[in-house]
């Protein structure tokens, strides 16, 4: 009954797009608060592991501007801000667990003096043992679950010691800051009946479930409001819970309204990170290339609470195959727990270094073999056509397209000739050498947590013809609500600029799920089409009965509704319809299909489908310094029958970089002590403006989703952040060029890791050097 013409489809910019550039778009720090707002900042732990024997807060409550102290033991309810079964307390107890760990909470007149007290509490502390790195957590045995979690298919040692060529060594990912240009910031409200939270949160309705435990409230009289955030990542998924929290309680206790916000130093040492991964990795292949099996150990580092580990090396787990049809293949997972921050959701979901892994196996087995990297991949890709393939974890691979995307790529970025040239004068530069890389991605689209693959709208149709809609995601910059603006406007025919988003509150859409998992635009955009859908319907009733035709005669497009007796606009139905008492609101819900997940046994149907991409990266080293350089990539990227291709190739170019970024300048940094080195702008090195290629090619592979999601679109939120992987690749290409032995690059690849990898091609590795 819409016209196919109408939105989704068209390349409409970002809904506050005009906001953004004008400084105007207003985030949790800028709402306007009540005059004599308490602020609030958290005293921290200087230890990364040690006993509580004494804490003198006399000098914090003497503080000027100081209201009010709280420590553990002053909290009326739940002391708990974790987002797993296991508590995570808001205010350390008897013992302190990593440098950072939030002790007590102050409460003063202004955000100065709250964090001018926070530092002058006399802590006495008995320094305990304590596990800082990957190594010492292992040799320890100190892990979450008890021990390693193993998933296997078929015999792995046997295909191995059948194999022809053999790959064996390991691949040191680093972890990463989510540096979201907007911190982690939280205001709270008591209200006569209850309190209102306004924050900066991927999960509005996890906030609100922390701030009912630690307040003694009842869902119902805790409100939880998003507008909008300035990024997040994964790292606003749990990480603003500490905030909200603290927040809530400080109101409800002084009757006032509370606020807190991390400075940039303070949001990078107490926040989690993405998870760095040491993966060991056994590979073997026939003489023809098939690879016969593998075996991978994934070690990760965790932090002190399991926060959403467990999960994220269960993804990493399941992207341990990528693209590759590995016929026997067994994988360890240990989650080790270390006295560092708790780390946490990134972009990916430990995706990432499981499929970073696997490329780092292939890439090294190609080189055993001296067989073109690319050749060996396409060798081993899933099929595509029936008979298919199941993965490792049961899941038939049905929708398989790299084995046309990589080739359509590979031919569009001329990859064969200037990998002919880059050798060319690899032959001929001494110092300078250059290295080019193809890498692909096959990503599950669902969340691994069957229930949260859910999601809910509301929809108000006003007698104007405007449209009011309200969904359970959140906008963190992703244009999430412009999307669903165009799923509203083709229901109706209607112009999207006709189509208003209000603030994500739980108070209108309840029980939400987290916007993660890449699965904002296909949950929530099939809750709104729900919606929509029930009002345009009770509108076609109306009129078919009025003009005395059939339903599906009923047209809505281009700001109309058509009849075979009439033409009306849009404002003139929902008049008439309201006047006839037809209700021009609703509730939509959607559950996501076919999918199951047993993950203790690591089987079953997790993902919905596949989202699909690759990348060509060209780059260039220099041999004496480690400065190295992105040249050109080109993309071409798998969005099914893109909702707005404008917004999803924006988000394609800013996942590469973000990914490109992870992999080559973002190093974090602890020192002996256990002390966050690299917590400033001035010490972490993001990409800038300057670090992008300087050839920048970005296309959409033109293909509807086979499965039936919003408008057959696909997930384009962390699919293409793995597409930086290819540039890592192109970095130890240009390594390898240096010398006939591998290189081992390390991530991330910084001038050092270059180097020394430089040393290791040409067999010239100082002692203690090694990766």
């Amino acid at each position: 009954m819409s016209s196919d013409l109408t939105p989704p489809g068209l390349p409409l910019p970002h809904d506050s797009a005009l906001l953004h550039v004008t400084g105007k778009a207003r985030y949790t720090d800028d709402i306007p608060t009540p005059v004599g707002t308490l602020h609030l900042a958290f005293g921290l732990s200087p230890e990364a592991h040690a006993r509580i024997d004494a804490l003198d807060l006399g000098p914090v409550r003497a503080s000027p501007g100081v209201v009010k102290v709280l420590c553990a033991a002053d909290l009326p309810f739940a002391n708990d801000a974790s987002p797993a079964p296991i508590p995570e307390p808001l205010l350390a107890t008897d013992e302190v667990h990593y440098v950072g760990q939030p002790v007590f909470l102050v409460i003063a007149s202004s955000h100065r003096a709250a964090r001018i007290a926070a530092r002058r509490a006399k802590m006495r502390l008995t320094p305990l043992p304590a596990f800082l790195t990957i190594d010492e957590a292992d040799a320890a045995g100190s892990m979450f679950e008890g021990g390693p979690v193993v998933w296997s298919e078929g015999d792995a040692a046997a295909a191995l010691a059948s194999a022809t060529h053999i790959a064996e060594g390991w691949c040191e990912i680093g972890g990463q800051e989510h540096f979201y240009l907007e911190g982690q910031a939280a205001v709270a409200h008591p209200l006569d009946q209850g309190v209102m939270v306004q924050c900066s949160t991927q999960h509005p309705s996890e906030i609100q479930h922390k701030v009912a435990e630690a307040t003694g409230l009842a869902l119902h009289d805790v409100r939880v409001e998003m507008r909008r955030m300035g990024g997040g990542f994964g790292g606003k998924e749990s990480q603003g819970n500490h905030l909200a929290i603290a927040c809530a309680v400080a109101a409800q206790l002084t009757g006032r309204s509370c606020k807190m916000r991390y400075d940039r130093d303070d949001d990078m040492t107490i926040t989690g990170k993405r998870h760095d991964f040491r993966i060991r990795y056994r590979i073997g292949a026939d003489a023809g290339g098939r690879i016969l099996g593998a075996e991978f150990v994934h070690l990760a580092r965790c932090g002190w609470s399991p926060d959403l580990s467990l999960p994220v090396c269960d993804r990493a787990m399941l992207h341990s195959d990528n693209a590759y049809r590995i016929p026997a293949i067994r994988i360890e997972s240990r989650r080790l727990r270390t006295n560092t921050q708790s780390n946490t959701a990134y972009r990916g979901f430990g995706g990432p270094q499981g499929m970073l892994g696997v490329e780092y196996a292939v890439e090294h087995l190609a080189h055993v073999m001296g067989l073109p990297a690319e050749e060996l991949r396409r060798r081993n890709f899933y099929p595509s056509q029936a008979p298919f393939a199941a993965t490792h974890y049961g899941q038939e691979v049905g929708d398989f397209v790299l084995d046309r995307l990589m080739p359509a790529l590979e031919e569009s970025s001329d990859f064969a000739a200037r990998k002919a040239a880059i050798a060319e004068w690899n032959a001929h530069s001494r110092t300078l050498k250059r290295g080019i890389a193809i890498s692909p991605v096959k990503f599950g689209i669902s969340f691994t947590l069957t229930h949260l693959n859910q999601a809910g709208a509301l929809v108000h149709v006003y007698t104007d013809g405007s449209v009011q809609l309200n969904h359970g995601g959140t906008e963190m910059g992703q244009g999430l609500h412009r999307k669903c603006c165009q799923v509203a406007a083709r229901v109706f025919g209607i112009d999207p600029d006709a189509v208003r988003i209000t603030a994500t509150d739980t108070s209108k859409v309840p029980n939400t799920s987290a916007t993660a998992a890449s699965s904002g635009a296909d949950m929530n955009g099939m809750a709104v089409k729900a919606a929509c859908e029930t009002v345009r319907d009770r509108i076609a009733d109306f009129l078919a009965a009025k003009d005395g035709c059939t339903v599906a005669e009923v047209l809505f497009e281009d700001g109309t509704v058509r009849t075979p007796a009439a033409t009306r606009s849009f404002a003139e139905v929902a008049t008439a319809a309201h006047g006839a008492r037809v209700s021009l609101s609703a509730t939509g819900h959607y559950a996501t299909p076919k999918i199951s997940w047993d993950r203790v046994a690591g089987r079953g149907r997790p993902f919905y489908y596949f989202a699909y991409g690759a990348a060509v990266t060209e780059v260039a080293i220099d041999t004496l310094t480690g400065e190295n350089r992105i040249l050109r990539t080109d993309i071409l990227h798998d969005a099914g029958n893109s909702l707005n291709p404008a917004i999803d190739i924006g988000q394609i170019e800013g996942g590469y970089i973000q990914g490109a970024g992870w992999l080559t300048t973002e190093e974090l940094v602890w020192d002996a002590k256990g002390r966050l080195s690299t917590h400033a702008p001035s010490t972490y090195k993001i990409p800038a403006c300057s670090d992008r290629p300087r050839v920048f090619n970005v296309a959409l592979w033109d293909e509807p989703n086979r499965e039936e999601t919003i408008f057959r679109s696909k997930a384009v939120g962390e699919p293409p952040f793995m597409l930086g992987i290819s540039a890592f690749l192109a970095l130890g290409d240009a390594c390898a060029a240096c010398g006939p032995h591998w290189p081992a690059l390390r991530a991330p690849a910084t001038a050092e890791a270059v180097l020394a990898a430089v040393a290791r091609a040409r067999g010239t590795e100082p002692e203690g050097v090694g990766a």
